[in-house]
Formats: C-alpha cells, structure tokens, sequence
C-alpha cells in the first residue's frame, strides 16, 4: 500500500531538518493582481526619475557601457 502523502511530505522534512535546513516563508507580490503592472510602472517610474537627476549615476552608466565594446554574449 502506499506511503500517505503526508507521511512522505513530513519524512521529506525531516530529512531536510536533518541536512541543516530550515523551512521559511516568503511573501512576493501577487502578479495576478489587477493593480499589479501599474505599481511596477510607477515605481519604475520613481527609480528613472532618481537615477536621472543623479548625474554622477549618468557618467557612471555612460563609462560603463563605453567599457564593453567587443564583448560577445
């Protein structure tokens, strides 16, 4: 007969315990919220409007890019 799903899922666990890990809970954004594509725009927009004004950022980004002439993917 087989193992109980929840049987194996706590055996699973148990190893996984025993290996040093240890289970946690992370929180992400729901992505399939209505609201969700128009956070993600306005915070974009808040991050371009930051590094925009930040000339020292700009000339950073600038020499960046000049440094990678040639690179292949």
């Amino acid at each position: 007969m087989a193992t109980p799903v929840t049987q194996r899922v706590q055996k699973r666990r148990d190893a996984l315990r025993k290996a040093g890990l240890r289970p946690v809970q992370i929180w992400v954004p729901d992505t399939r919220r209505p609201d969700f594509a128009a956070e993600c725009q306005r915070q974009s927009q808040l991050a371009y409007q930051a590094d925009s004004a930040d000339a020292e950022m700009m000339a950073f980004l600038d020499d960046a890019l000049s440094d990678i002439d040639g690179w292949t993917a």
